[in-house]
């Protein structure tokens, strides 16, 4: 049965990237080079801040999608740097919400700041940008035209977010109030957020993903996780906490090469981890993110 792309989220869940650059034209041709990237001019004819759509044609071969069908999708933006006068490049994450302004509010009543306050992001959403107590900086997104990534999990399409935190406890308070979001433990002591409900939502899309979750040995509840929570180590105490996205790769180590022949930096060269093969990349402009393989012969590794 054919899979079908994404028409939308249910609130709480992770749905849009973007990468905010200050050289916007540069960044397309890197990540088209890197991930196979087409992308379109969406740049409002009255704005001087540039915006790029990314789309990308994936076929289907994780445990999300079986069917090897082939599709293209949204799947990513690149757009200007919001500070002319110190430009900076990085990766960030929008959570799918019903309410923009709402969730300002609930923001604010857990300790948040609004860095944003929400309005009208040409006619694709209602959106703001926030911080969570630790300074971490996150975006919600509230559809109107454009329902966000339609195609995520395959080669060139995001396969989580992440919180980079020292402080797990806060944390889990914070995001509980604004989003409904528990912690799961992946093996005991990993911890990750999940959303009650998800598993029902990516059914609509992956019939049969429980099932194939628990045959790859992925422990109950795992299907309703929407990111992944990373404690920063006491051996980076310059690193401040923030949001990171992990985009999906055929070959992690053929990501990395790539990337540096385009100009990019391999900031942690390829290695093993439970589940997959990764590593980190800083774009030629600085913004980083994690290329990640999915290597289920991994599952056992500590």
């Amino acid at each position: 049965m054919p899979i079908p792309e994404r028409d939308g989220y249910i609130p709480g869940v992770p749905c849009w990237v973007d990468a905010s650059e200050p050289d916007v034209e540069a960044a397309v041709e890197f990540y088209g080079g890197l991930f196979g990237w087409e992308f379109e001019d969406a740049t409002p004819a009255s704005s001087e801040a540039k915006y790029f759509i990314a789309r990308r044609e994936t076929r289907g071969w994780s445990l999300f999608d079986t069917s090897g069908d082939v599709r293209r999708g949204d799947v990513a933006a690149v757009r200007s740097s919001a500070e002319a006068a110190r430009p900076t490049a990085m990766w960030n994450t929008y959570v799918w919400v019903d309410n923009a302004d709402e969730t300002a509010a609930k923001v604010r009543d857990a300790g948040g700041g609004v860095v944003t306050e929400p309005f009208d992001f040409m006619n694709a959403s209602r959106m703001a940008v926030f911080t969570d107590p630790e300074g971490a900086t996150f975006c919600v997104w509230e559809a109107k035209e454009h329902e966000a990534a339609r195609v995520v999990n395959d080669p060139g399409s995001v396969n989580f977010n992440g919180l980079n935190t020292r402080d797990v406890g806060g944390a889990r308070s914070f995001y509980g109030s604004v989003f409904g979001w528990e912690t799961f433990a992946f093996d005991g002591e990993t911890e990750m957020w999940a959303l009650p409900g998800y598993a029902d939502f990516l059914e609509r899309y992956h019939p049969g993903l429980r099932k194939r979750w628990a045959e790859a040995g992925a422990p109950e509840g795992f299907e309703d996780v929407v990111a992944t929570i990373n404690p920063i180590a006491d051996d980076q105490p310059a690193m401040p906490a923030h949001w990171s996205v992990t985009f999906a790769v055929e070959d992690a180590d053929a990501a990395a090469a790539k990337a540096r022949e385009l100009g990019g930096k391999v900031i942690v060269p390829p290695f093993d981890a439970p589940w997959v093969r990764m590593t980190v990349i800083g774009d030629p402009q600085g913004a980083t993110f994690v290329a990640s393989t999915f290597v289920p012969e991994n599952k056992d590794l500590g």
